[in-house]
């Protein structure tokens, strides 16, 4: 059995994201260890021969187990609450390693037409491997009961939403695929375990793109799957094994330092982004603005529910003018980083329509809400009257046009 760190059975989770991982080495570290390394050597031929029949637990080779990786793992697992977790080399790999460890060919999911652009572009694609998808409504439970079908396998939902910040009911959800014999999986993007929880609502399994907020500081590319251990390693690390969409060590150890701020971070932008949000929606020049912390947002009593804390660091806005007010709002800042990323300590400014959902047709756009004049911004920690006065040089002049 590969060690795990002496904690107390009741530390808290604060603790948790701190300590958690794997004994340090004879060495004595106090900084955990970064473990580059392809394979790892045995004493004999015979041991070699049972770690690789899995007869003993051991580290084998870094495309499905590594010391990093695993510190990575049950540090993220125990935030989430799950017994297990299996890092991947993206978020969009994460959703991938899920499904095909999951489903076959003549299985069906029922996912939210409202999760991330590459998300919808997957489960489109898995049709021709026999996996059909049903896109239905992110807020209308109604839609996801009268979707399910004998052979849904899968519900999928990303809560809250990229960009509109949607929130979905978890527990409704997961009673819907649970009565229908089926699993129930959670986008945990935007408000990470420092928030949210889908598991003590009746998620099954928790999708992490560790890219965003888990790192902090858009250095690396990272995602996991977080659900039941017998689930992670019966029918997930066999993929992992075969197809080897493996978390590198040196991006494992980067997330797992990020983990270690996270709590402090995500709370602190969340806060800012509140701030920022009560103030677009003051502006003249702003028709709408979507954050759960607000209490004009359609499910901002659910939010605060399922949430701890302020909402996330996400909002976004329409902007007069359609394209070309969100453009010249977006073009006129001169702090927010213009990118399609988020989760960074650095605030990014995005236009959803031609970049993370340019790939979907202008229906499914308009479908999902996603129209030409929205931007989204991803607070990070600059001082919030800085932000303000950044957005503030782009919507005033709109406001005077």
């Amino acid at each position: 059995m590969i060690r795990k760190t002496d904690l107390p059975a009741d530390a808290r989770r604060d603790t948790l994201a701190v300590r958690e991982g794997l004994p340090c080495t004879e060495w004595g570290e106090n900084s955990e260890a970064l473990f580059i390394t392809s394979s790892f050597v045995h004493p004999d031929a015979e041991t070699a021969a049972r770690r690789f029949a899995n007869e003993e637990e051991a580290f084998v080779y870094s495309r499905f187990s590594n010391p990093t990786v695993t510190m990575m793992e049950r540090r993220l697992a125990a935030l989430e609450g799950t017994s297990g977790c299996i890092g991947t080399a993206s978020g969009m790999s994460a959703i991938l390693l899920l499904v095909l460890g999951l489903l076959k060919g003549g299985d069906h999911v029922v996912c939210s037409r409202s999760v991330f652009g590459s998300t919808i572009k997957l489960f489109q694609d898995f049709a021709k491997f026999g996996i059909e998808t049903t896109f239905v409504s992110q807020t209308e439970v109604a839609q996801w009961r009268d979707a399910m079908r004998p052979n849904t396998k899968l519900l999928f939902a990303e809560t809250p939403s990229n960009p509109l910040t949607e929130t979905c009911d978890i527990r409704a959800l997961a009673e819907i695929a649970h009565a229908g014999g089926a699993k129930l999986a959670v986008d945990n993007c935007f408000c990470t375990p420092a928030l949210q929880r889908p598991v003590e609502f009746g998620a099954d399994f928790v999708v992490h793109s560790g890219t965003k907020f888990l790192d902090g500081q858009g250095r690396v590319v990272a995602g996991a799957v977080c659900g039941p251990a017998e689930a992670i390693d019966g029918q997930l690390v066999p993929v992992m094994r075969s197809a080897g969409m493996a978390l590198s060590p040196f991006n494992a150890w980067v997330v797992l330092k990020g983990l270690e701020t996270l709590s402090i971070r995500l709370k602190a932008q969340s806060e800012r982004a509140l701030a920022l949000a009560r103030w677009l929606e003051a502006h003249p020049a702003v028709e709408r603005v979507y954050h759960p912390g607000l209490e004009s947002h359609p499910q901002h009593a659910l939010a605060m529910a399922q949430q701890d804390g302020c909402g996330g660091a996400v909002v976004s806005f329409i902007a007069r003018g359609e394209r070309a007010g969100a453009f010249a709002v977006i073009d006129a800042t001169r702090i927010c980083s213009i990118t399609s990323n988020l989760g960074d300590t650095k605030t990014t400014i995005t236009h959803p329509a031609s970049t993370s959902h340019g790939r979907l047709s202008e229906d499914q756009r308009q479908a999902a809400g996603i129209t030409q004049g929205m931007i989204r911004v991803a607070v990070g920690l600059e001082d919030i009257e800085d932000l303000k006065a950044d957005l503030a040089r782009g919507l005033d002049q709109l406001k005077l046009a």
